[in-house]
């Protein structure tokens, strides 16, 4: 139960991270500092806060992976890493994307990714 839970948090802030990392420079535009920077130094940016993500994701899947003594197996950790990616991206757009908005077909998209998680973890 401790290693899914350290899973699972762990998880959610690596995909915190990656997510800013990949879709946080499309906001640079709005603040004064960034306006004028490069496409090279976006890239930059992203790939150190990226970096924090890897510190949190490699540890994650080493804790959660049933060889070393995790819960889940692989095709778990990776529906799941699937899902909660999905749960930080729509909570980062609503928030930091004030215009974007959240429809009825973006819910059941996410239905049917949470019928994966259902079906990967049926024995």
């Amino acid at each position: 139960m401790k290693a899914m839970l350290i899973t699972i948090i762990l998880l959610l802030l690596s995909n915190a991270f990656m997510t800013l990392a990949w879709y946080g420079h499309l906001k640079f535009r709005e603040m004064e500092w960034s306006k004028n920077l490069g496409l090279f130094t976006i890239i930059l940016i992203s790939w150190g806060i990226a970096f924090f993500e890897y510190c949190l994701q490699v540890p994650a899947n080493r804790i959660g992976y049933k060889m070393y003594g995790g819960p889940f197996n692989l095709m778990q950790l990776k529906v799941l890493q699937e899902v909660i990616t999905l749960v930080v991206f729509v909570i980062f757009s609503l928030v930091v994307f004030k215009n974007e908005t959240f429809r009825w077909n973006h819910l059941a998209a996410m239905l049917c990714i949470t019928l994966a998680v259902y079906f990967i973890f049926k024995k």
